[in-house]
């Protein structure tokens, strides 16, 4: 129970407390504005002293909010970039098989060879040669040992070991490696041989006084059957002769047409021509019939159904337009 003078001060510091509210609500200089302004300067001091403090560690973070994100668009694009960059290796090494691709059956279409297009997909020494390379067709796509190896640009080698979906070949710039030659023009005949040297061959005439000068095309002679050697295939270029005519020891030093070091695309002649294309297949020289026949234009390349069991690598058949009707397959083809 509150005596009355309790009551009396309680009242008292009610209308003085309600007096002070609404003369402060009003505006104006009332009786606690100084100290309103004196609260309200002391506390603007210690925001800023606090943001000066702080500044560094908010700043800080925002920096590194804003490195993050850049780190991440730097990612981003790098990772773009080389999916871009490999997408162009990759287009620029199809168009350069395409191209590979053409120029094979461009010398498959006017020599009228077979041939089965493969691609070289190792490169190494094997059964004591020294120049192999490993190519992807084998005895399921009718590859068969001592086949003829070309390229578009002419003879590449022999096929050395046959397996069932690939084939060893040996290089025609093995320093093993020989081949029937014949001097384009002249038709003058010798044995070419490799040197051991990816732009070098050698080319000895078995005619001691026989022509040869720099600048002459060699071809190949070719073998019984087409095998081991189709005839017709460029070999290469005479860039030099040493020795005069009749010496025993006249060698040429030809200059290969096929860069062996830069294999990609390459063709395995699974049948010869039913006659010698001659020289109609060197690059210079004009699209023409074998020697006594008449001349016509490169027949188109075409190709074959593998036979059963075979796998599905395409088969370009170049076949010879002379014969009225389709003649009967060799033997062993």
């Amino acid at each position: 129970m509150l005596s009355r003078r309790t009551k009396i001060i309680l009242a008292t510091l009610v209308v003085a407390s309600l007096t002070f509210v609404i003369l402060d609500l009003r505006g104006g200089d009332g009786p606690f504005s100084s100290a309103r302004a004196a609260v309200s300067s002391i506390l603007g001091g210690v925001q800023r002293g606090a943001a000066t403090v702080f500044s560094p560690v908010t700043g800080f973070s925002e920096w590194w909010g804003t490195q993050v994100d850049q780190s991440g668009q730097i990612r981003a694009l790098t990772d773009s970039n080389e999916l871009l960059s490999t997408q162009l290796i990759e287009s620029e090494n199809d168009i350069a098989r395409a191209n590979e691709l053409d120029a094979l059956l461009r010398v498959a279409s006017v020599g009228r060879y077979r041939v089965v297009p493969a691609e070289v997909i190792a490169v190494g020494p094997a059964q004591d040669f020294s120049w192999t390379v490993t190519i992807d067709a084998g005895t399921l796509d009718g590859v068969e040992e001592d086949m003829t190896v070309i390229n578009g640009d002419g003879l590449v080698g022999r096929v050395l070991k046959v397996y069932n979906s690939t084939a060893t070949v040996v290089l025609l710039v093995d320093p093993e490696s020989s081949v029937g030659g014949r001097v384009a023009g002249s038709q003058e005949i010798g044995i070419v041989s490799g040197t051991g040297r990816q732009n070098s061959l050698q080319f000895q005439l078995l005619d001691p006084l026989g022509k040869v000068n720099a600048g002459d095309a060699i071809v190949t002679f070719g073998s019984k059957d087409g095998r081991p050697f189709a005839p017709g295939l460029p070999i290469g270029e005479v860039v030099d002769v040493s020795g005069t005519a009749g010496a025993l020891a006249r060698v040429a030093t030809v200059s290969p047409y096929a860069d062996v070091s830069q294999l990609s695309v390459v063709g395995v002649v699974v049948r010869p021509p039913r006659e010698d294309p001659r020289d109609s297949v060197l690059p210079s020289a004009p699209a023409a019939a074998p020697a006594g026949g008449p001349t016509r234009a490169p027949a188109a390349p075409q190709t074959t159904d593998p036979a059963p069991g075979a796998t599905s690598k395409p088969e370009v058949v170049q076949e010879d337009e002379t014969a009225a009707t389709p003649a009967p397959a060799e033997p062993g083809n």
